[in-house]
């Protein structure tokens, strides 16, 4: 973790290799979400053309065409009843259970998500998961040895259409863009600027 920093040049000549992102793959599939609903999609970008047209709408910012890989962190919106059965029933053919077994959990589940508007911004909630997976895969990151730079900075609804998504059920979230820093990147070697940990850490006894 203290290798790692939010990549401001990508070194556009190097890819990640098949087997490692493989792995990231991996690490986006298993990461944790609240009743394991896993709201969101990841998109994965790896042609120039489509990474060079995102650039105008990510505020000129461009890393998300130098890097090897782009993920787009998509949420699910709506997230409804049909959402929640899906996972039901994939748990119970994954665990090798009766669906009845999960009946009081659905209805659990189903009680929480389906809450008034006024009460609760289901929307956010999802949203709130898709980060968790986006921490997860830069934390993988870095384990391998891979750059990586949340981004934020960008044009949601721009980067839906240019993606196909409008209509689809899912709203881009956030972009991360991965690969490896450019030796030019002076950002890389800025000492790391974090509050002491007597300060955000508190022990209780």
């Amino acid at each position: 973790m203290g290798w790692r920093y939010a990549t401001k040049k990508f070194d556009a000549t190097r890819k990640i290799p098949q087997a490692e992102w493989a792995a990231l793959e991996d690490a986006l599939v298993l990461s944790p979400s609240s009743f394991g609903l896993q709201p969101w999609k990841f998109l994965v970008l790896t042609d120039q053309a489509k990474k060079d047209a995102l650039v105008p709408v990510s505020w000129g910012q461009t890393q998300i065409a130098e890097a090897s890989h782009v993920v787009v962190f998509a949420v699910r919106h709506p997230l409804g009843e049909a959402d929640v059965r899906a996972h039901i029933d994939r748990t119970a053919e994954v665990r090798g259970i009766s669906r009845d077994d999960l009946k009081a959990f659905e209805d659990i589940v189903l009680g929480f998500v389906g809450r008034p508007a006024e009460t609760f911004d289901v929307r956010s909630w999802c949203a709130r998961q898709v980060y968790i997976a986006m921490g997860t895969f830069m934390t993988a990151a870095a384990l391998l040895g891979i750059d990586t730079c949340p981004m934020e900075g960008i044009d949601p609804a721009a980067y839906d259409r240019i993606l196909g998504l409008e209509g689809s059920g899912y709203q881009t979230l956030a972009a991360c863009p991965a690969g490896y820093r450019d030796p030019a990147d002076k950002y890389a070697t800025l000492p790391k600027v974090r509050f002491p940990k007597d300060r955000v850490i508190i022990h209780l006894h």
